[in-house]
């Protein structure tokens, strides 16, 4: 346990604990702080994300922020676990439900991430408006010198002012329904909606009935689109994530996970009982976070993946799924998908010191490369033909 001084609002007591080991009250906490916080219900930033990672990542921490009100407190409740060693464990009074969950992941030399860095799609901290905590005090109550990040979510107060650059994460946003999505499509990108039907129906025609299925428990179908997106990785000379056991098995773990903020949702398109696409995300009750989308190749000429998607806007819409968040990253067929986009953020935080100096070193050199030809399109086309062609190489 640590205990920082906040100058705007008193005391402040912040335990570091592994995620499952959060109570049930704080865990209601957390998704009562949340669900007030005004940003978009992403999966990502519920509790139950963060405890699935801390099963597959043994450095992932939370800090869990409470904050005093009148006065310090003596002897009761909280004086084992929030006081104790100073003889004046207090029973906690002042110290009522925690303002504040900050998820993150431990790394050498203090360095921490964000939690499920690598394939988190939003980040940053839980907490009640007007905290005054600053990212400083945050960070030396966590032990760490720095903290990165690389989809912090817009409105995180503590972080925003520390990024080093913003993007877009496009989205579909079928609030007002999916007739309303669709005709707006038609009206946008004509010849594209027109052309995705049109190979819908040639592919019942051709290979037989199309069928769609929004929330597949088959394992089996988990484990082909698994092997898909390996083999895309490896096909466009890019990191296969799933070759990493921490990354399958988290997802297998969240496939089975039901909560109303946090949900496995596997979406699958069949083609005469064969599976020819599929999607993993997460979904909470307005917002499905689109994640691990790949299609059987053998049928790219019917573009499956696009038709997937259109299958699961209009299922989102009908399950009251009002956003779909496609997720960080230029693709064309998002930019064919999307209605509008959320910003996100990447950079660092950290504290002064010599620590925070090899942090800068280790990461900022490369950040700003990827930096410079991402915005750069005639070498980012470069480069991803390079990558294109090592795919290639490594697939023989």
């Amino acid at each position: 346990m640590s205990e920082v001084r906040s100058a705007a609002r008193g005391r402040a007591r912040i335990r570091i604990t592994a995620p499952g080991e959060l109570d049930e009250t704080e865990i209601e906490t957390w998704r009562a702080l949340r669900s007030m916080s005004g940003a978009p219900a992403s999966p990502f930033m519920e509790p139950e994300f963060a405890c699935a990672v801390g099963r597959v990542r043994p450095m992932a921490r939370v800090a869990v922020i409470r904050q005093s009100g009148d006065g310090y407190g003596h002897g009761g409740a909280y004086g084992n676990r929030y006081g104790g060693g100073d003889g004046h464990g207090g029973d906690g009074q002042g110290y009522g439900e925690p303002v504040g969950f900050f998820p993150y992941e431990t790394g050498p030399l203090g360095q921490g991430r964000a939690i499920g860095s690598g394939v988190s799609d939003a980040q940053g901290a839980v907490c009640r408006a007007g905290l005054g905590l600053s990212a400083p005090e945050l960070l030396k109550a966590c032990s760490l010198s720095a903290w990165e990040f690389d989809n912090l979510e817009a409105g995180q107060e503590l972080f925003v002012p520390s990024a080093a650059e913003e993007f877009e994460s496009p989205v579909i946003d079928v609030r007002e329904g999916y007739e309303a999505y669709a005709a707006g499509l038609r009206t946008r990108s004509p010849k594209f909606f027109r052309t995705t039907a049109a190979k819908e129906r040639r592919l019942g025609r051709q290979t037989g009935e199309v069928r769609f299925v929004f929330d597949e428990r088959d394992p089996a179908a988990l484990r082909t689109l698994m092997e898909w997106k390996s083999a895309q990785y490896r096909r466009t000379g890019r990191r296969d994530r799933f070759a990493k056991e921490w990354i399958s098995t988290l997802v297998r773990q969240l496939a089975e996970t039901r909560t109303p903020g946090c949900s496995g949702v596997l979406s699958v398109l069949y083609a005469a009982e064969r599976p020819v696409a599929a999607h993993f995300g997460l979904r909470s009750r307005t917002v499905l976070a689109c994640w691990f989308p790949a299609y059987d190749t053998e049928f790219a000429k019917y573009s499956p993946g696009l038709i997937l998607h259109l299958r699961m806007a209009e299922a989102a819409a009908e399950a009251g799924i009002g956003l779909l968040d496609l997720g960080r990253g230029a693709a064309e067929y998002k930019d064919a998908l999307k209605t509008g986009g959320l910003r996100v953020y990447e950079g660092s935080v950290a504290r002064p010191g010599a620590r925070a100096a090899l942090h800068w070193l280790s990461r900022e050199p490369s950040r700003r490369a990827h930096s410079f030809v991402r915005n750069r399109p005639r070498l980012a086309g470069y480069a991803q033909r390079t990558l294109n062609r090592v795919g290639r190489l490594r697939a023989k």
